[in-house]
């Protein structure tokens, strides 16, 4: 990104906290759905990536339905924006009333028994507000209310400084993705006691993923949720986060086994099988406008 990009993102994100937080929740959504809509309609390349990424969702689906399907998706992208925007102004309190959630229980009693936890999910949903439900409920539970996550570095450094201060704000411990060794110090030092951990680790970064079979389709996934589990003996569980009408629904799958660092690869083909179930109830809520599937990725090119 040039010098001049870097100004213009900085500015429209500080529109994005300063002016949305400040408009009706009502007008916001109002202005974010047309945008959804407005983007799905002129299919620039985020749409087309999407549109590419649910034909595989829903290998069936005729022109039309795929059409109506990537107008939902970016409507449920641009939802995502919006609430992004908003959340620092949201109450927890009302989150946690409005979120549906299921499977957290046996977190809890690891937690409560000693054993840190780990929750792995795709870009589905808002992981944000569903961090937020999580923090109220660990809140409830009287246990420690907070979490470490890792997030991509973005540029410029102040849109990811904002990122970084908002998500701090809300209770989540942020860790980039491109701090090396200090990202996995962090997370473990925060599993072995007995805390929480969620990564979204449904597109891997590292290019030293698992391969893995998502959707019905060769993918390569980040090996980083079970190896960690394998590292300090965490509970490892997969999630799945949708909206619900107004609302926000977080799913909690059953446990994965991961007795050593040798059933990394089968934990993380488990958590791509929990993950293809997740998206496939709810492909509109999946928000993955980058290239996912080993058929999409260019081959690295090798350095002489």
């Amino acid at each position: 990104m040039t010098a001049a990009g870097e100004r213009l993102a900085s500015l429209a994100y500080g529109a994005g906290w300063g002016v949305v937080k400040a408009l009706p929740s009502g007008v916001a959504s109002r202005v974010f759905d047309t945008a959804g809509v407005l983007a799905a309609r002129r299919a620039g390349p985020g749409a087309q990536r999407l549109r590419a990424n649910l034909a595989r969702v829903v290998p069936d689906a005729g022109p039309a339905e795929l059409d109506a399907l990537v107008r939902a998706g970016m409507r449920s992208y641009s939802r995502y924006w919006c609430e992004a925007f908003r959340l620092p102004v949201m109450d927890p309190a009302a989150i946690a009333r409005d979120t549906v959630g299921t499977g957290l229980e046996p977190a809890l009693e690891a937690m409560r028994g000693g054993r840190g936890v780990l929750l792995a999910l795709p870009h589905s949903g808002n992981w944000d507000a569903a961090g937020v439900w999580v923090i109220e409920m660990l809140r409830r539970a009287g246990l420690p209310a907070g979490f470490g996550t890792v997030v991509e570095r973005l540029r410029p450094a102040d849109v990811y400084r904002r990122f970084v201060g908002y998500r701090e704000s809300l209770g989540f411990e942020v860790f980039a993705s491109d701090d090396g060794a200090a990202v996995y110090r962090g997370l473990v030092a925060r599993l072995r006691a007995s805390g929480l951990v969620c990564l979204v680790a449904d597109r891997d970064l590292s290019a030293a993923g698992v391969d893995v079979t998502l959707l019905g389709e060769r993918a390569r996934m980040p090996a980083g949720p079970a190896r960690l589990a394998a590292m300090t003996g965490a509970l490892l569980m997969p999630a799945h986060t949708s909206f619900d009408g107004r609302g926000w629904r977080v799913d909690i799958g059953d446990p994965i086994d991961v007795p050593d660092r040798a059933a990394v690869p089968a934990a993380t083909q488990a958590l791509a099988d929990a993950f293809t179930a997740g998206i496939r109830r709810a492909p509109q809520d999946w928000h993955m406008l980058q290239p996912i599937f080993t058929a999409d990725v260019p081959e690295p090119v090798a350095v002489p």
